[in-house]
This record gives C-alpha cells, sequence and structure tokens, in this order.
C-alpha cells in the first residue's frame, strides 16, 4: 500500500490513499467540507483494503469460493451505498491494482502466478483479461519512454512481468479456441480477441518465435502452448484483430499508455475529488474498447484524455528526459497495431 516516488527515488512513508489525501489538503484544505470527496476517499482506501484481501484468498478455505466473497463485497464497495466511484469490474481485477508497484526487490510474483494457477478456469480467464490488457499498455509505455525501443532490455527488465504476460496470453488461446469450437461469439469473443492483440502488441517475437530460437526462460512451455494455438487458428484472428485497430473517432486501449496500473486508478480518483464528483469507469473499462454506447466510448476518451492532462503537468524524469506517464494518443496507438500487425505476419 505503499507507493514509490519516482521523483525523489524513494518508498513513501505514508500509504496511497493517505498520500492523496494529503495532496488534496495542501490543494483544497481551506475549503468547506464535501460529503462526496470524503466518501470517495474512503472508498479508495477501501479497494486497497479488498486489494490486500485478494492476495490472501489461498490462506484458508477455498480460494475460488474466497473470490466469489471478495467479488460481494466490490460489489457492495461500488454499489449504492458507496461514493459512487468505480475502480475494478472484478475481484480478479484488484490483484493488478494491488501489485502493480515499482517494487526494488521483485519478490513474490513468482510465487503468487502460482497460486494463480490453482484458480478455477473462470477466475482464471478473469486474471488473464485484465493482466494481457494492462501489461499491454505498461511494456508499451517501457518500451518507448524507458527502454528507448529496445526489446533485449526490455526484456531483461522485466523477467516478472513476461511470465504473467504469457500466462495471460496461453489462458486467453485456450478460452479462444474453446470458443471456437463450440461456435460462442459475441462480447466474450470479442473481449479475449481484443485482450490477445493488447497483450502482444509490445513484443509479439517473444511469444511467437520459433522453438529453435526461444530462451531456456521458465515459461518456455507455457509460450510454445500458445504459440501452436495461435498458429491453429491464425486465419481466424488476423482479421478479427482489424476490428481493434485504433482509430481517431472512438476509444481504443491500444492508444492508452502507463507505467502503472495503479497510477491509473490513482489519476481518476484524484480528478473525482478535485471535481467532487465521482467516475463511473472502472480500469477494465479503460483497457477495452467495448463499450456499452457512444456515451460510455466518450466517456472514455475523456478520462483518458484528463489523466494524460494531470500525468504531463506531472512529469518524472525518464532517461534524462522529463516525460508524462500517462499517455492517450490515437496515432501511436496505431503504429503500435500496425507494427504488432507485420510482426505477426512475419511469423506465418
Amino acid at each position: 500500500m505503499h507507493d514509490w516516488d519516482g521523483i525523489a527515488d524513494r518508498v513513501n512513508e505514508d500509504i496511497i490513499p493517505v498520500d492523496v489525501l494529503n495532496y488534496l489538503i495542501e490543494l483544497r484544505g481551506s475549503s468547506p467540507a464535501n460529503a462526496a470527496v470524503v466518501a470517495i476517499l474512503l472508498d479508495y482506501y477501501f479497494v486497497h483494503v479488498l486489494a490486500l484481501l485478494s492476495l490472501r484468498v489461498w490462506d484458508e478455505g477455498d480460494a475460488d469460493a474466497n473470490f466469489d466473497r471478495l467479488g460481494e463485497l466490490l460489489r457492495l464497495l461500488q454499489g449504492p451505498g458507496g461514493s459512487g466511484q468505480q475502480f475494478a469490474a472484478n475481484p480478479e481485477t484488484l490483484l493488478l491494482i494491488g501489485t502493480s508497484h515499482y517494487e526494488i526487490e521483485e519478490r513474490g510474483y513468482d510465487r503468487l502466478l502460482e497460486r494463480v494457477r490453482t484458480l478455477n478456469d473462470a477466475h482464471r480467464k478473469l486474471v488473464a483479461l485484465g493482466h494481457a490488457a494492462s501489461m499491454g499498455s505498461h511494456l508499451r509505455f517501457g518500451f518507448e519512454a524507458t527502454y528507448a525501443r529496445d526489446t533485449v532490455v526490455m526484456r531483461n527488465d522485466n523477467i516478472s512481468d513476461y511470465p504473467w504476460l504469457c500466462f495471460s496470453l496461453a489462458t486467453l488461446m485456450r478460452e479462444y479456441a474453446r470458443m471456437a469450437a463450440g461456435g460462442d461469439g459475441g462480447a466474450n469473443r470479442d473481449a479475449v480477441v481484443e485482450a490477445v492483440v493488447k497483450g502482444l502488441s509490445p513484443d509479439a517475437r517473444a511469444f511467437l518465435r520459433s522453438a529453435a530460437a526461444a530462451s531456456a526462460a521458465p515459461y518456455e512451455a507455457e509460450r510454445a502452448a500458445f504459440a501452436e494455438l495461435f498458429r491453429a487458428h491464425h486465419d481466424q484472428l488476423a482479421p478479427a484483430f482489424e476490428r481493434f485497430r485504433p482509430s481517431t473517432t472512438s476509444y481504443s486501449p491500444l492508444s492508452f499508455f502507463f507505467n502503472f496500473s495503479h497510477n491509473v486508478v490513482k489519476g481518476a480518483v484524484v480528478d473525482a475529488l478535485l471535481r467532487g464528483e465521482p467516475w463511473g469507469l472502472t480500469l477494465n473499462d479503460l483497457l477495452t474498447s467495448l463499450s456499452a454506447g457512444p456515451d460510455e466510448d466518450a466517456g472514455k476518451q475523456t478520462l483518458a484524455t484528463t489523466l494524460m492532462g494531470y500525468a504531463r503537468a506531472n512529469p518524472h524524469r525518464i532517461r534524462g528526459k522529463l516525460m508524462p506517464v500517462i499517455v492517450y494518443d490515437p496515432a501511436a496507438g496505431r503504429r503500435a497495431f500496425s507494427v504488432t500487425m507485420r510482426k505477426l505476419r512475419d511469423q506465418e
């Protein structure tokens, strides 16, 4: 619950919700009390408590049942009795929010992944949907900003992320194969297709290279299984991916780049606090182009550009340059999509 201060190069003394509270006091401490603001702050604290609980569902009893129970708590928090601020669409995304921090020592990510593998198919699918989409944005940000477009450096610096992304892609590819065999289409299938192309977008070759070129990575068996299924369904997937090519007229998560998922949630909360009005969009909503209608699509574009505005006003120094850590750029999204499709064609 303690964030890394990239500017001061240290871990903050206070937990993240208190950091946000202190920031708000600095800006609005002399203003009259606002019940909506207090409610959003309280819910922001509680969602961090739920994120901690998501890491402990394996402690006792049945982990799948515990996840279901955690989902009920999340629905209560985000329901009519709460502030109205939305954070996550499901309890599996709480894992993502709770672990998407910069860590000096990357301990525990491998053990957590092994625990996630013990969940049932439904829970693993939801973990995979969130992580593939989020890590696509996270690694594409790193590729451009942190690693100066050097894929090898990015792979070497993300030894915890690649196994998670590989697990997510393999899980989603198995789900796609099941849907294709059963003739299951519609929004559920679209969500899987979009998450796969988003997960591949930072470094498609890492997961589709030939076995002879594969490294001795601990996730090699899973990578090979993904690649085999992907090639078996390539003729159907390639045109399906085209639906998610970014445009200037609608929201695309492929145009959304950021350093860490929890910063996206924090940014939305800070904006809600400053406006005194909650956002009805979750992190998951920003990770997909699938929307309930034009109003929701417009809301995503507004929130993404708003978050970029805050990030530009408070840049971090990366490779000696001041850079925003959240970016929404449709032109960059189109380039990333085109590069991904070219790499996929190269694997044919």
